[in-house]
């Protein structure tokens, strides 16, 4: 174990005016638990125990500690200053000794390595198969298992930082240089949103849309909790043009022409920006007169001012081969290019 690992358990080992006793690797992973299920009913159906019995566990951790962890209020638990310090060496120290367990086990030849890495929902298809794909073969080649987790992830990695996931696929809308310590990164390309307009729009003809022109129009975008990082920083982009700006949440989601069909309908005129999903600048976008008054184009957004970099991200704390695992596949990953129509590119509604 490494200075860097060790600090942790120290700094929890050293509370107080003494070492709490009598805590018990079973109280730190039942209050993770209820901590990541909002709630006892939920943490104990996910760790297969009594209700009864996990509040008693929770209880008789607080009593050692010393202080309340939880607040238990009408609407969910919230942790308290203390639960929080708390929850943050657990996670630590259960994943620390699971390593270390996994160590002496590949010792003994019972078992290999584990990888969880994490592909949220929405990325572009090309890049979450390539992604994927490259990091299967590597973990075949390198006798490792791999855990794939489908889930949102937000800015700043927390998955990662607190130590439930090892590597992600997401997007960085920060220099690498700027994430965490704990954090290693590898940029793998650059990605833009699509943009659909009206057809009447004047920026139709032109084949792309000023950021001034997007910002005045009723943008269809989101939802927020989908991709935390891009929404917020595109969203900062768009108030530098207009400070009054708010991007619309989609009432559908996951249907992009189910949303752009909606936007049609608006009595202002609306437009829809997706996520990040084809690589920036490879190929201007060239509209094509609608099939009827209801028929959203896509356009390209000039000068490309609304950019995500895609990024494998991983803990520093992980083993040495791992690392150097994550390193070569990402280093292997090209970004492919976006899928063109052989001609202009449309979506009617009707």
């Amino acid at each position: 174990m490494d200075q860097r690992q060790a600090e942790p358990i120290q700094r929890f080992a050293s509370t107080g005016a003494g070492a709490p006793q009598g805590i018990e690797l079973r109280h730190l992973r039942y209050f993770v638990a209820l901590v990541d299920a909002g709630s006892f009913t939920h943490a104990a159906e996910r760790i297969f125990i009594a209700q009864p019995t996990l509040s008693q566990q929770i209880r008789r951790l607080e009593e050692i500690v010393g202080t309340p962890l939880l607040q238990r209020r009408r609407e969910g638990l919230r942790l308290t200053a203390a639960g929080s310090v708390l929850l943050d060496a657990s996670r630590h120290v259960l994943s620390l000794v699971d390593h270390e367990v996994t160590r002496t086990r590949q010792a003994a030849g019972l078992g290999r390595q584990r990888l969880r890495v994490v592909m949220p929902p929405g990325l572009p298809e090309s890049l979450a198969v390539q992604a994927a794909a490259g990091l299967r073969s590597a973990a075949v080649a390198a006798e490792v298992d791999v855990a794939w987790l489908e889930t949102a992830l937000d800015a700043e990695f927390s998955l990662i930082q607190t130590r439930r996931a090892d590597a992600a696929l997401g997007w960085l809308t920060t220099k690498p240089e700027a994430l965490p310590a704990l954090l290693d990164a590898m940029v793998l390309g650059e990605f833009e949103p699509e943009v659909w307009i009206p057809p009447s729009h004047a920026a139709v003809r032109r084949g792309a849309i000023s950021l001034e022109e997007l910002a005045g129009l009723d943008v269809i975008h989101g939802p927020r909790r989908a991709e935390p990082g891009t929404y917020d920083a595109w969203a900062t982009v768009l108030r530098a043009v207009d400070p009054r700006f708010e991007f619309t949440d989609p009432p559908f989601r996951r249907s992009l022409p189910m949303t752009l069909a909606f936007a049609a309908t608006g009595r202002r005129p609306a437009a829809v920006l997706t996520g990040p999903a084809a690589v920036a600048g490879a190929m201007p976008v060239r509209p094509s007169p609608p099939a009827g008054t209801s028929g959203m184009v896509r356009v390209s957004l000039a000068r490309h001012p609304l950019i995500a970099s895609a990024a494998l991200v991983w803990s520093g704390d992980l083993p040495r081969p791992l690392q150097q695992m994550l390193f070569e596949t990402a280093d292997r990953l090209t970004p492919a290019a976006p899928l063109q129509a052989a001609g202009p590119v449309s979506l009617t509604t009707a």
